[in-house]
C-alpha cells in the first residue's frame, strides 16, 4: 500500500456543507465532511445515488462552493482566490473524466483534445504537436481530424481521457468513468487511469458504482446521507 505525506495533502476539504433548493424542498446534500487526498493517492468516493458522492467531488474540484466550510488545494484555501485564478488552477492542475464525454460532436478530435490548452493560451503550433503526441498516447492519433461524433463510446471515453492528460495534471477528477462503456472497454479505461496513476503519479478522485473499480484504488470512502461513514485502505 502507498504511503502518503499526511502532512501536505494535495487536496483538503475541512468541515464542507451544501445545501440545495428553497423553503420546504432544501436539503443538506452534505453535512460537515472533512477529507484529506495525498498526492499520488487513488480514491473512490463510494455510496448510493443522491448519498453525496458527486457532490463532493464537485467540491473538491471546485466546480462549486461549499456553504460552510473550505477546500485547500496543495495548501492554498480557495476561498481567497478570485474566479479567473480558480479556473487558472482548475484548468492548469486538474483533469476530468465524466461519463457524459462533454466532447463538441461536431469539432475534430484534436480540437476537443486540444481545448484545456486552447483555454491557457498556448500557441496553436503547439496545441496541436502536444495534441498529436497525446492521442498517439492511447492509440487515437490516426482520429485527429474525425469529428467526435463519429467515434465509438469507447473511443470517445479515451479521447476524454487524452483531454484530461493533455495540460499534465495533478489529479484527475473521474465521475462513473465506465458508466457508459461495455465491460471490456471499461476495462481498457479503467487500466489507462491506474497506469497514469502508478507511471506518472497522478492522483485519482473516483465516484463510482462500481465495485470492482473502488476496490483497486488505495482507500474508498462511503459517504451516506450527505456524511461520511467509512474510510477504509485497500491492501497492496
Amino acid at each position: 500500500m502507498k504511503q502518503h505525506q499526511e502532512t501536505a495533502p494535495l487536496l483538503e476539504a475541512l468541515g464542507l456543507s451544501k445545501w440545495y433548493g428553497k423553503g420546504e424542498s432544501r436539503f443538506r446534500a452534505l453535512d460537515n465532511v472533512t477529507v484529506r487526498i495525498g498526492k499520488g493517492e487513488s480514491v473512490a468516493i463510494v455510496g448510493k445515488s443522491g448519498s453525496g458522492k458527486s457532490t463532493l467531488m464537485h467540491l473538491l474540484a471546485l466546480l462549486d462552493a461549499p456553504d460552510e466550510g473550505a477546500v485547500a488545494v496543495e495548501g492554498r484555501d480557495a476561498a481567497g482566490m478570485g474566479q479567473r485564478q480558480l479556473n487558472e488552477l482548475r484548468n492548469r492542475r486538474f483533469g476530468f473524466v465524466f461519463q457524459q464525454f462533454f466532447l463538441t460532436a461536431n469539432t475534430s478530435v484534436l480540437d476537443n483534445v486540444t481545448l484545456p490548452l486552447k483555454i491557457a493560451g498556448v500557441p496553436a503550433r503547439e496545441r496541436r504537436a502536444r495534441g498529436i503526441a497525446a492521442l498517439r498516447k492511447f492509440g487515437l492519433d490516426d482520429k485527429a481530424k474525425n469529428r467526435a461524433s463519429d467515434l465509438s463510446g469507447g473511443q470517445k471515453q479515451r479521447v476524454v481521457l487524452t483531454r484530461a492528460l493533455v495540460g499534465e495534471p495533478a489529479v484527475i477528477f473521474a465521475d462513473e468513468p465506465t458508466g457508459n462503456l461495455d465491460s471490456a472497454t471499461g476495462s481498457l479505461v479503467e487500466e489507462e487511469l491506474f497506469q497514469l496513476n502508478r507511471e506518472q503519479g497522478i492522483t485519482l478522485v473516483i465516484v463510482t458504482h462500481d465495485e470492482d473499480l473502488a476496490a483497486r484504488c488505495d482507500r474508498q470512502i462511503l459517504v451516506r446521507d450527505g456524511r461520511i461513514v467509512d474510510t477504509a485502505e485497500v491492501a497492496a
